[in-house]
């Protein structure tokens, strides 16, 4: 089933303030939240997806690409929601947004109780996100690429496999939450009385604590590092788009997970042909000669180099087109299309012969400018090829 736009899952306009889109969400979220619909598949599926269309309406970098792009330059390769993907559940949820739903507390907080909370047990400290650079050419980009990045990071410790122990005896339950991870609290709301259940601080969370510190990391459970990473970018990614791979960040602490690899795209720019969103420009000069009697060129395209015939009278401004040869929508079927723009070279300096020729010229028939209702101006032509 095809996603709702995020603007009308909110309710709000595209020219939106961050305020009316916090706003907003809060208020569905409220309306669906999971305490005042227990057991609603359907309330807990639009708690969702508010929190999915907030996640991206929110961040700086993801809504420039979605009002572009749409889903796809937000989702999966191509840059990031982590809710769409299933990469992140309720207790995420209210973990990355806890300040929508109450007065500020723990990061760790949710307003689940329980049994659901203990899922989180032993989870250790999520490691941070990294964030690189990849730079691409227009063929790279036209194909889609895999490329081997080395990649300077915090990895897991291989001496105690990130617990941050010296050994298994060397770890205890915590005495704080009594191996639970978890310290429960009763707090007052709007929604009246909840139960929260918040991470302890004596563990972290992992319901251990540490007797003896491993020694080749001193108890953080990870080490700077070299790690070589393969990166499948999609066709069609265009400058300053987003790629996330989730766990390819700095390794996490007592055993959590890693963090995410934020992978920032950068287009090498091509000797020949320009970009325009999809399609391809390529400026083509004629001589005189060559435009008044006809010829055919070669012109490059992305694929290599292909001939195409200028017909005779061809005009300084006559945009030909090559259909499919530009760039691939990214996550989407169809491609742009390549366009030619002749521009007719006139000489800036004229031999004493050349300049009797066409002196004979000038006032031929033939030679004086007759332009009738075909012959279009250039922003017309422009106009009628990206109908």
């Amino acid at each position: 089933m095809a996603k709702r736009d995020y603007y009308e899952v909110l309710g709000v306009s595209k020219s939106a303030e961050k305020a009316e889109i916090k706003k907003a969400y809060r208020k569905i979220a409220m309306k669906y939240h999971p305490d005042r619909n227990p057991d609603d598949k359907s309330a807990e599926d639009k708690f969702k997806e508010a929190a999915e269309a907030y996640e991206v309406l929110s961040d700086e970098e993801k809504r420039p690409r979605y009002d572009r792009f749409g889903h796809a330059g937000v989702s999966g390769n191509a840059g990031g929601g982590g809710f769409g993907q299933g990469g992140m559940n309720m207790e995420d949820i209210f973990s990355q947004f806890g300040d929508i739903f109450g007065d500020g507390g723990s990061p760790f907080e949710s307003f689940f109780g329980g049994g659901r909370s203990q899922s989180r047990r032993g989870g250790g400290q999520k490691g941070s996100n990294l964030r690189i650079r990849v730079k691409l050419n227009m063929e790279e980009i036209a194909n889609g690429v895999t490329k081997k990045i080395k990649v300077k990071k915090q990895l897991k410790c291989d001496t105690c496999s990130g617990s941050g122990a010296k050994d298994k005896n060397a770890v205890s339950t915590c005495s704080t939450c009594r191996g639970s991870g978890y310290v429960r609290q009763v707090r007052s709301t709007f929604l009246g009385q909840m139960q929260t259940t918040t991470a302890c601080p004596s563990c972290s969370g992992t319901g251990q604590m540490i007797t003896a510190k491993c020694g080749t990391c001193k108890g953080e459970g990870k080490r700077m590092g070299e790690q070589t990473l393969e990166i499948e970018i999609p066709a069609g990614v265009s400058e300053g788009m987003q790629l996330s791979l989730p766990g390819k960040g700095n390794a996490g602490s007592g055993g959590g997970p890693a963090g995410d690899l934020l992978v920032s795209i950068l287009e090498e720019p091509h000797p020949e042909l320009q970009r325009d969103g999809i399609n391809i420009i390529f400026e083509l000069y004629l001589s005189f000669p060559e435009a008044a009697l006809g010829t055919s060129v070669e012109v490059p395209t992305i694929g290599g180099k292909v001939k195409i015939k200028i017909p005779a009278g061809t005009q300084s401004g006559k945009i030909f087109r090559l259909k499919g040869k530009g760039l691939p929508q990214v996550q989407s079927y169809g491609s742009g299309d390549q366009l030619i723009h002749t521009n007719i070279w006139t000489p800036k300096k004229l031999s004493a012969k050349e300049t009797k020729i066409l002196e004979g010229l000038m006032d031929a028939d033939n030679f004086q400018p007759q332009p009738g209702k075909s012959d279009k101006g250039f922003f017309e032509k422009m106009k009628d090829y990206f109908r």
